[in-house]
């Protein structure tokens, strides 16, 4: 194997080449690069900083929402406690209503059975002093009917008007 040994004016002409292609680089690309590498850079510390910063808002907010949550969690249970007191006032609101209501009823119905009673014995009287009348009217009759059965009746009131 034979190695090849470049040439002198060759090595000179690539040297020369690099150093040009340095010289541009350095004049045209090499300031852009690092002024997008810095830009870059600071960009990335900025974003570091905002988040950071969102970080620490996030656990403000995180610490006012816990401390919001836990304020409405008191305030829902004072107000189911207060509803719960309503409640147990309306049901013994409504259990006094209802018996007061239910001794009005009974007290009217004793009423109406006594008003029912007097107004039942008083058509009760009257029926029997119809039938006594009634019955009284055919016995009268029927003493009536026969005249030796008048004439003793007749005595009979007689004396005992006498004795009266």
């Amino acid at each position: 194997m034979d190695i090849i040994k470049p040439e002198l004016g060759l090595v000179f002409w690539s040297l020369v080449t690099f150093i040009i292609l340095l010289i541009v680089l350095r004049k045209f690309a090499w300031k852009p690069i690092l002024g997008a590498v810095e830009e870059r850079e600071e960009g990335i510390k900025t974003a570091l900083a905002s988040a950071e910063g969102a970080r620490r808002e996030m656990e403000n907010l995180k610490a006012d929402n816990e401390r919001i949550l836990q304020e409405a969690r008191n305030e829902r249970e004072s107000m189911l406690k207060e509803a719960r007191e309503m409640k147990n006032k309306m049901i013994a609101d409504a259990k006094e209503e209802a018996q007061a209501q239910a001794d009005k009823m009974i007290t009217q119905a004793q009423e109406a059975i006594v008003t029912e009673k007097k107004v039942a014995m008083a058509e009760l009287k009257s029926h029997v002093a119809g039938l006594s009348l009634d019955i009284a009217e055919k016995v009268v009759r029927n003493e009536l009917s026969n005249k030796d059965k008048q004439l003793e009746l007749v005595e009979s009131m007689l004396g005992e008007a006498k004795l009266n």
